[in-house]
């Protein structure tokens, strides 16, 4: 079948591991299904696996993409959930120590087909396209996790996203737009604060600028860059609720203004099968479709690997088929 794989792992050139051909259909072991793939949207996860973190020499060739929409065998259009708990957890997927994801344990979503667990697909939404439903399964997800299980945020309260245009950012500035809240947001050029304010943001602000007041949480999957912004920018007891470090960690933990704000710092990964049963209903009923910044067949892959890369899309890298 057609795949889309990292066949060994690069770290100083991601982009050179990157192989586009055919590879062994695969098996349905009992308790899975097959999806045929009709579209798989691109994460930032799928550079780190071209760089090797994460996973081990043997495991190469590994099919990339964590996210996917499709149909099964049987005609169910269906969503894939990437989180693949251990046999006999129970509870939260994302909790559990020796869960898995596609791209890891599992070959992913770049291909003709993919082979998950039966737990590991929902009915895919009429009102989606298989595009945007391609979309839910990690950045969106993740973002609807940040918001609505971990912030404790209120209809009526005020939020900051760092970053305007990339997948979780432009995710939780609809959400919080569809919830209720006040969405502010900063970006590093004019194109990606007009596209958070056509998304719903009310405020959008260059980024490290000075905001016209604090704020009661604030969405970080930047790190470094904007770590001292994201708690400057709090109340006295908000909520700082971060995902990703994707210019490094933080340099220092700033905890003085931690302790005596009494400020939360709080992690998010991913969600749970539930939460994405959550999230595609709450669209449904919103009227919210996720922002597709290009959209390219599989075939072109490499391409859209760059556009992903160089941050200038505007929403999610969709892969077609």
């Amino acid at each position: 079948m057609f795949a889309v794989y990292a066949s060994q792992a690069k770290p100083d050139d991601p982009l050179s591991a990157l192989a586009v051909g055919e590879r062994p259909a695969p098996d349905v072991p009992p308790g899975h299904v097959a999806v045929n793939v009709r579209a798989a949207s691109l994460n930032m996860h799928d550079v780190w696996t071209l760089r090797g973190v994460g996973i081990r020499a043997e495991q190469f060739p590994m099919i990339l993409g964590m996210d996917g929409a499709g149909v099964t065998d049987d005609g169910r259009e269906v969503v894939i959930h990437a989180v693949i708990p251990s046999p006999g957890w129970r509870g939260d997927e994302t909790l559990d120590p020796r869960r898995s994801m596609l791209t890891e344990s599992y070959q992913g979503t770049f291909a003709d087909r993919v082979v998950v667990p039966e737990a590991n697909v929902l009915p895919k939404p009429a009102a989606l396209s298989f595009s945007e439903a391609a979309c839910m399964g990690t950045a969106w997800l993740t973002a609807y996790r940040m918001l609505f299980v971990k912030s404790g945020l209120r209809p009526g309260q005020t939020m900051l996203v760092q970053g305007a245009s990339g997948g979780v950012p432009t995710a939780l500035v609809q959400l919080g737009r569809a919830a209720g809240l006040q969405v502010w947001v900063t970006g590093r050029s004019e194109a990606k604060r007009a596209l958070a304010l056509e998304l719903g943001a009310h405020a959008a602000f260059e980024s490290g600028a000075r905001l016209p007041d604090r704020v009661d949480g604030v969405f970080d999957s930047v790190g470094r860059q904007t770590w001292s912004h994201s708690l400057r920018a709090l109340k006295p007891g908000g909520v700082l609720v971060t995902c990703g470090a994707t210019t490094g960690d933080a340099t220092a933990g700033e905890l003085q203004r931690v302790f005596f704000l009494q400020l939360r710092i709080l992690g998010s990964t991913m969600g749970t099968r539930s939460e994405l049963a959550d999230l595609l209903s709450f669209c449904v009923q919103a009227g919210i479709h996720p922002r597709i910044g290009a959209e390219l067949p599989m075939t072109e892959a490499a391409q859209a690997f760059q556009l992903m890369m160089a941050g200038e899309t505007g929403g999610k890298v969709v892969l077609t088929r």
